[in-house]
């Protein structure tokens, strides 16, 4: 085909297929209303009255049911009697309306669904002058908090159909239109299909792919197939050019072996086209579709080939493929007799308003090149940072509960400007937005209090006046240790206040409100009224129960007689000090029981691990002092103190940890360390040569790192320094990578790091890469156990887990967090936390950066291009895993050495590879080519 491929050509062939043949139903009326179908599917008919029972498309004979179920939002209207012909499909002759009250951004929510998985949403449209203004409307379409593409409706008789393939992180999609200011949002359906996360594989966790066309070549019937012969219910449009296109076709199955990146159907890969002059090539073109959000579009053509005719022996079909004439691979193609193939551009191609893809015989071949099938996509970035997980959870709880209407759909606090009503939401630096505030008074809630409250661990304020709550107050509010005030007046509660809840009003934390509740407090022992002192001129804030209504000013104050409060107080204080002169004589006795334990000699346990004997070297303070010349030359410096370089009497050079007078490590820290790398040894974790516990002096010596941390070689600390070269970063990330791993792993208990950062990775001489700083480190009980409870979180902003933050529950994610902001340094060059002009977290920056579309917006500008840039994206959607929300979510230090290990293995043959463009077969060999060989010039790697 020559000339540009317009979607008005789509549509009309969309438009032709839905008239003839009707394909979106006509069929028999369904009894049963039912969410997600046997297959996974769900077949939205939008604008379905909600009491109005679900039909079967006679074509496919997929059950359609109403979207009322879906949001609570919009109104039902039927397409004008003028668009709708006796064949049209169904589904197109209602919609759903969001206009009048609906808000900025309606959502449909789409589940339950596997948290995870690869999911195809397609949404469709017809205007059909439904609201009788006769202007059909511009709109945007967001998948969660991504945009997706913007609504532009051509004229009241033309459908659009818009289709994403995209990874869906949570339990259900959200699929969200968005007023522009330019017409009412409308929608006609909505469908979800599940695909197999090995289908599509340019689709990931950081990108999704936004169908452009997917077109079927050679068949004679105008049919578009979808299912039952595509079981994944991909649309594929016929295409053919009589003039210049011959069509052959087989009655015999086209096969897909297992494992196939696309499993395109048999029934598509049938037919094909040749060109009908044998010397001419098959050309097709596309034109860019740039818009405000994504003004540089990067896209991705998938092209299927198969043969279809026994050739005779000494017959050859090969062609090139060129892309604005550029050779995609570096040696012809000859397709396979009945199976499927596939080349693809594994980068998305940029810059250009108009894309040319040629297929060309070449000098060898003696019959012309063919074509079944092509799909182009563009690439859209998914990187949008979404409220925390569990936050997520919690309010979609309680807005089910409670049937909150307002504007709560998609994402509760991202993007910004929709965020829900009545939610207040904290936007920091280094974690997801979380939910510090909700106000839902006079929303006409009923019912008892919901505990789904209490998963909101950073709520800060719950007002929940004036409503008509019943039930009784929930003690696992008094958990929530941000809470500061409880508005609970006007209600129909019962029973009394919560002990926790007493406690914290008592000390001060909170404030209560819980006036005009007639059955609150008629029973127990935290209800008894304490007569309100008269004539006080003490303006202090008690440190008890607040009864009042929102806008009073008058308390009401309830407690125990301040006698028996003097009385208590002046008990709690003996019983404390006498406690506390206990603890310090334990303490004592446990400090010199560890110190002693150091020099302790250890057997193998009956768990089969081993305790390895500490016969490490005990230096005094004066050996130091001669060791580092008195302590001349500083080397680095950390919470613990300083370190130095030092000399050996045999000429090995160590480094010099001494703990500093002023350190808020002490010797806690400084024994753990001590301890830890006694009994554990690994080639990438810094080893110990001794310690130092001299009167008030404590230090460790180590194995001296002599290219230092690896933070000063990414942030350019020492301008003598060369750049790091991509591969030299890969070999890093591995190393450091395979420390953690031995750590998680291999250790019994199972440790975790806790400070993982670019100044805890050393690096030798030659720039192997170890993991030091021990002194955070902490040890699972068992190996059976899911985390690790902390009084404190410890570590470094920026690098530190969001989760643990915020629950205090430590796992071996939160150690593979930190590690994901490492690779997003060594991708970028840049600093956790930037100043961009705000600061910043890099895990944010990258995000933004990647909704550009291009990895080349991140990567750091030193290396000047020379890496491999599907090895850069595959660390970076690594990385992106690694710092997911949820740490379900995260991959596992194991899973991350596999990557690194893939990725150098990608660098180390970088040099020989042909611009990054793959040759997928679906399964079988295809002239040596294996499903994601990559050809080179001198053959196949």
């Amino acid at each position: 085909m020559e000339g540009p491929w317009p979607r008005a050509m789509a549509a009309w062939w969309w438009w032709m297929s839905l008239l003839l043949l009707g394909i979106a139903g006509c069929g028999g009326v369904l009894q049963v209303h039912g969410q997600v179908d046997n297959l996974g599917f769900i077949s939205l008919d939008c604008g379905l009255p909600e009491n109005a029972a679900g039909y079967v498309d006679s074509t496919t004979k997929l059950r359609f049911t109403s979207d009322a179920g879906f949001i609570n939002a919009g109104t039902n209207h039927n397409m004008s009697s003028e668009y709708i012909t006796p064949l049209m499909g169904k589904s197109w002759h209602n919609v759903r309306s969001f206009g009048g009250g609906a808000g900025a951004r309606s959502c449909y929510t789409l589940g339950p669904l596997v948290a995870g998985l690869k999911h195809l949403v397609r949404a469709k449209f017809m205007y059909g002058n439904y609201d009788g203004l006769n202007k059909a409307p511009v709109f945007d379409l967001h998948v969660g908090v991504n945009y997706w593409t913007t609504v532009n409706i051509s004229n009241a008789n033309t459908p659009e159909i818009y289709e994403i393939i995209a990874v869906v992180p949570g339990d259900s999609a959200e699929v969200c239109l968005v007023n522009t200011g330019s017409g009412t949002p409308f929608i006609s359906a909505l469908d979800l299909r599940p695909l197999e996360n090995g289908l599509y594989p340019m689709s990931n966790s950081t990108q999704g792919l936004v169908l452009l066309t997917r077109s079927n070549f050679g068949p004679t019937d105008g049919v578009i197939l979808r299912y039952p012969d595509d079981p994944h219910d991909r649309f594929w449009i016929p295409q053919s050019k009589p003039t210049e296109w011959s069509e052959i076709s087989t009655a015999k199955r086209v096969h897909n072996m297992e494992g196939s990146s696309f499993d395109v159907p048999s029934a598509v890969m049938q037919t094909a086209v040749t060109p009908i002059n044998s010397s001419s090539p098959i050309q097709f073109t596309w034109d860019a579709e740039p818009s405000a959000n994504v003004p540089d579009p990067g896209y991705i053509c998938i092209l299927h080939f198969s043969e279809l005719q026994p050739l005779p022996v000494n017959a050859l079909r090969q062609f090139y493929v060129t892309l604005n004439g550029q050779l995609w691979l570096g040696k012809g193609l000859t397709p396979q007799y009945l199976y499927t193939n596939a080349v693809f551009n594994g980068i998305p191609s940029h810059g250009s308003h108009q894309y040319n893809v040629s297929l060309n015989a070449t000098t060898n071949s003696t019959v012309p090149p063919i074509l079944n099938a092509i799909e182009i996509f563009s690439v859209l970035p998914t990187t949008g940072i979404t409220t925390a997980t569990q936050d997520v959870s919690a309010m979609a709880a309680i807005r089910g509960m409670y049937k909150v209407k307002k504007n709560w759909m998609g994402d509760p606090c991202m993007p910004k400007n929709f965020a829900w009503k009545g939610l207040g939401c904290s936007y920091t630096v280094s974690s997801p937005p979380i939910v510090t505030g909700l106000n839902l008074s006079s929303s006409g809630l009923s019912g008892n209090l919901s505990s789904s409250f209490a998963g909101l661990k950073g709520l800060q304020y719950l007002d929940l006046s004036r409503n008509n709550l019943t039930g009784s107050i929930p003690d696992t509010l008094s958990q929530l240790s941000s809470l500061t005030l409880i508005d609970l007046t006007d209600n129909q509660l019962n029973g009394s206040i919560p002990p926790g809840l007493v406690k914290r009003t008592q000390d001060g934390s909170l404030t209560l409100r819980y006036g005009n509740n007639p059955n609150l407090c008629s029973s127990g022992n935290y209800c008894r009224p304490l007569e309100k002192q008269k004539n006080s001129t003490d303006t202090r804030s008690p440190s008890v129960i607040i009864m009042d209504s929102p806008l009073s000013q008058t308390d009401i104050y309830y407690g125990i007689p301040m006698v028996a409060v003097l009385v208590i107080l002046v008990l709690s204080v003996v019983i404390l000090c006498i406690k506390m002169r206990r603890q310090g004589r334990t303490s004592n006795n446990i400090k010199r029981q560890n110190e002693a334990s150091i020099t302790r000699s250890h057997s193998q346990n009956n768990k089969g691990h081993i305790s390895l004997r500490f016969d490490n070297r005990r230096f005094t303070y004066s050996e130091l002092v001669a060791i580092t010349n008195g302590f001349q030359q500083v080397i680095g410096r950390g919470g613990f103190g300083k370190v130095y370089q030092g000399l050996m009497e045999d000429g090995t050079q160590v480094a010099v940890k001494l703990r500093s007078e002023s350190s808020d490590q002490g010797e806690q820290e400084f024994l753990a360390e001590a301890q830890t790398l006694a009994k554990i040894h690994h080639k990438n974790l810094v080893s110990l040569i001794g310690y130092c516990k001299d009167r008030e002096y404590m230090a460790l010596v180590y194995e001296y790192m002599a290219q230092g941390a690896l933070d000063e070689h990414l942030n350019g600390k020492d301008n003598n320094q060369s750049i790091l070269t991509w591969r030299q970063r890969l070999r890093i990330a591995l190393e450091s990578a395979q420390g953690l791993e031995y750590l998680h792993k291999g250790c019994n208990p199972p440790l975790i790091h806790r400070d993982v950062k670019t100044s805890n990775i050393l690096l030798n001489a030659n720039l192997e890469a170890k993991i030091a700083d021990f002194g955070l480190l902490k040890a699972f009980n068992s190996n059976s156990d899911t985390h690790v409870s902390s009084a404190r979180v410890v570590g470094t902003l920026g690098y530190l887990d969001p989760e643990y933050q915020a629950t205090f529950q430590l796992t071996n994610k939160s150690d593979v967090f930190s590690f994901g902001v490492v690779l997003l340094e060594i991708i970028t060059g840049q600093r956790h936390i930037l100043k961009d002009p705000e600061p910043t977290s890099i895990v944010q920056w990258v995000r933004q950066r990647l909704a550009c579309g291009s990895i080349e917006g991140v990567v750091d500008t030193r290396m000047h291009g020379d890496h491999n840039v599907n090895s850069v994206w595959k660390i970076a959607d690594t990385a992106l895993k690694c710092t997911a929300h949820n740490p379900m979510q995260r991959p596992t230090m194991t899973d991350v050495v596999a990557v690194l290990q893939d990725c150098l293995e990608i660098e180390v043959a970088h040099n020989d590879v042909n611009a990054g463009i793959y040759l997928a077969g679906s399964g079988g060999d295809m002239n040596g080519y294996g499903r994601y060989d990559i050809d080179t010039s001198s053959g196949v790697s």
